[in-house]
C-alpha cells in the first residue's frame, strides 16, 4: 500500500511539472500578442480636408497635447489638406489656411492663451466662419471634417438648463455643416472659465458638443466631468471612428 501511494505521489509531481512547462510558454506568447495588438495604431484611411479649431481660452494643460496633435496631422494620408484656427472672442484666428503641406500645418499650432480675456461667448459662431472656408476646397474631392477642441459651452444668451444643446448658434452651426457636408468631431477640454470649476457648465458644454457631432456625422469625445484627460486616447478613438465610417461607406 505504501509503495502504491509513493508511486501515485510521484506521478502527481511529474504531471504538475509537465503542466508548468506547457503553461508558461503559452502565457508568454499570449502576452506578447496582446502587447503587439495594443501598440498598433489604426491609420486614417482616406485623405481629408480637415479644419482643426482650438478654443483659445482652454486650460493651460492643453499645451501639453500639442505634440500628439502635431503627430496626428503628420500621420494623415497624402493629399489631405489641413487648416488650423483658434477660436477667441469676436473672431476666428486662422494660423494656417488650408494646405497640403502637413508639416507646415503641424508647425502652425501654438500654445493656447488660456485667459478669460479671449473667451468667446460660444465656439459655434467661429465654427460657422470656419465652415465657409470649405467652399473653396470642393475641387480636392476629399471628405470634409472639422476637429473642434473646445469646452462647448454657449453662454451668449444666458446660462440655464434650457440652453444646453439648444442654442441658436449651435443650431446654425449644425445646419451649415450639413449643408456643406462637413462632419464635426469634437474633443472636450475645460476652459479657464465656468467649465474649470462648475460641473453643470461642463455637462451643458459636453451636451452641446455631443449634439453638434452627432447631427453632422461626427463624434464627440470626452470622459467624465472632472479633471483633464490626455488627447492620446481621443486620437486613437478618432482614428478608429474614421476607419469604421470608411468601412461602412465602402
Amino acid at each position: 500500500m505504501l509503495k502504491t501511494r509513493n508511486f501515485l505521489a510521484a506521478l502527481m509531481v511529474l504531471a504538475l511539472a509537465l503542466a508548468a512547462v506547457l503553461i508558461v510558454p503559452r502565457k508568454s506568447v499570449a502576452f506578447t500578442g496582446e502587447d503587439k495588438k495594443s501598440s498598433e495604431k489604426a491609420g486614417v484611411p482616406e485623405a481629408l480636408n480637415l479644419a482643426i479649431l482650438i478654443q483659445d481660452d482652454l486650460d493651460s494643460q492643453v499645451a501639453n497635447e500639442l505634440k500628439v496633435t502635431r503627430e496626428f496631422i503628420r500621420s494623415l494620408p497624402a493629399g489631405s489638406r489641413v487648416m488650423v484656427g483658434y477660436i477667441r472672442s469676436g473672431s476666428l484666428q486662422v494660423r494656417q489656411k488650408f494646405t497640403d503641406d502637413l508639416e507646415k500645418a503641424a508647425n502652425s499650432l501654438r500654445i493656447p492663451v488660456s485667459s478669460d480675456a479671449v473667451s468667446p461667448y460660444n465656439p459655434y459662431v467661429e465654427v460657422i466662419e470656419a465652415l465657409r472656408r470649405f467652399d473653396k476646397e470642393e475641387k480636392s474631392g476629399n471628405r470634409n471634417a472639422i476637429l473642434l477642441i473646445s469646452d462647448g459651452l454657449d453662454v451668449s444668451r444666458g446660462f440655464d438648463s434650457t440652453s444646453a444643446g439648444q442654442t441658436l448658434d449651435l443650431q446654425r452651426a449644425i445646419r451649415e455643416a450639413n449643408r456643406r457636408n462637413v462632419a464635426v468631431y469634437s474633443f472636450y477640454a475645460p476652459s479657464v472659465g465656468l467649465t474649470s470649476h462648475n460641473r453643470i457648465a461642463v455637462s451643458y458644454g459636453q451636451s452641446s458638443l455631443n449634439r453638434l457631432s452627432d447631427e453632422t456625422g461626427g463624434r464627440a469625445f470626452f470622459q467624465g466631468t472632472t479633471g483633464f484627460v490626455s488627447f492620446d486616447s481621443y486620437f486613437d478613438r478618432l482614428r478608429q471612428t474614421l476607419n469604421d465610417q470608411y468601412a461602412r461607406a465602402y
